[in-house]
């Protein structure tokens, strides 16, 4: 079987890489934008750090900002109609995975029409064209949608989130700058610094990760392990390595999958509006306990790029708990809750847990699981 790699036409990285934006757009011949960021962004001026950007260069724009932050079925089809009334050829998608997901999904139905409803956009949908172009630049360290295959949408008829894949949807140009992530507060830079580092140890054990994601994700793991700390402290040294570390979890777990951590956390989003890497911190270890049975020896890798001492002297059990531990130390230090006693209802575990079970990202994991199973993990992690 062939494994296949889908990666950004073209990326931008470091300060100032904004400036770029208007010689892709000029030298691709796109002949007006239109800018897809949230309204937060908006309001305290990150957006605007890109369209003075564009008029710099006499580019037109247009702002479509009907964004939540966790993007509904009816903010994509907004933002259709907002694309057609611009009369725009091309996205500039400023912001986290929001932003993002919603313009892949924007880009996507103008080109295939025929998904308009959007839901049947999940999963791996049968679309022929390929998206508008792209142009991602995030602002927050930690989704790496600028660089991913996959995007999730919330049907709010159902309360739960649909993850689509398609390679169709990659932005063609990353811009991943800095300084567009320093304006961003300690608890959102630690809750999207650890969902990359969900991704990077997810895709690390993920059923189909070889040895090209692998070099991704373990270099992954090491450049978040060094610099979360310090880029919840806002330090430029902080910000740069995240901004990197994040984007090169990205490149490998788009191609290969992950498991039932984003499982988990996926429906808490869907429920509760839970921010999706603070789902995803809290489950992390707990889950990473539950399937290190099936990793032979990834968990002595992880401990090591996750800068533990005296790794290789150490058996396999005591590596594997080093590796958690190591995880769980880093979430607490960056301020993560340890549960989800104040997330999660009682009433609500048997729809999260079948929710998790068939959520896309599952069949990923490297054990095999069950609804009863999931279920005795969101318990044990309202205790």
């Amino acid at each position: 079987m062939a494994n296949r790699f889908v990666l950004n036409e073209t990326s931008y990285h470091g300060k100032g890489a904004i400036n770029e934006i208007a010689n892709e757009v000029k030298s691709r011949g796109f002949k007006k934008c239109l800018v897809c960021s949230d309204p937060d962004l908006i309001k305290f001026g990150v957006t605007k750090k890109v369209t003075d950007v564009l008029e710099a260069s006499s580019i037109p724009y247009e702002i479509y900002s009907g964004i939540k932050a966790n993007p509904t079925v009816e903010n994509v089809q907004a933002g259709v109609a907002a694309f057609k009334a611009a009369d725009a050829d091309c996205i500039i998608a400023i912001g986290g995975g929001s932003s993002m997901d919603t313009s892949k999904a924007i880009g996507i139905i103008i080109n295939n029409p025929d998904f308009a409803d959007v839901k049947s956009l999940e999963g791996v949908a049968p679309t022929k064209n390929r998206s508008v172009p792209i142009i991602a630049v995030p602002t927050t360290a930690g989704t790496a949608a600028e660089v991913t295959i996959n995007y999730v949408i919330t049907d709010t008829d159902k309360n739960r989130k649909m993850v689509c894949v398609d390679p169709k949807d990659i932005p063609v140009v990353a811009v991943v700058d800095p300084d567009m992530m320093s304006s961003m507060p300690k608890g959102l830079t630690a809750a999207t610094g650890m969902d990359a580092l969900t991704h990077a140890i997810e895709g690390y054990i993920t059923a189909g990760a070889w040895e090209l994601s692998d070099m991704f994700h373990l270099k992954a793991i090491e450049i978040i392990a060094r610099s979360l700390r310090a880029a919840v402290e806002n330090t430029p040294e902080g910000r740069e390595d995240m901004a990197l570390g994040q984007y090169v979890a990205g490149m490998g777990f788009s191609n290969v999958g992950l498991g039932i951590v984003h499982s988990m956390a996926h429906p808490l989003g869907a429920l509760y509006d839970t921010p999706h890497g603070v789902a995803n911190a809290i489950i992390l270890p707990t889950v990473m306990e539950y399937n290190a049975p099936e990793t032979g020896e990834k968990y002595r890798d992880i401990a090591k790029a996750m800068g533990v001492c005296g790794v290789d002297e150490m058996s396999l059990e005591d590596a594997r708990k080093a590796a958690v531990d190591a995880v769980r130390q880093l979430s607490e230090d960056v301020g993560i809750p340890k549960d989800l006693k104040d997330i999660v209802k009682p009433e609500d575990v048997d729809f999260l847990a079948q929710s998790a079970y068939d959520d896309a990202c599952r069949p990923g994991n490297p054990r095999e699981t069950s609804v009863a199973e999931i279920k005795d993990l969101y318990l044990s992690l309202m205790k």
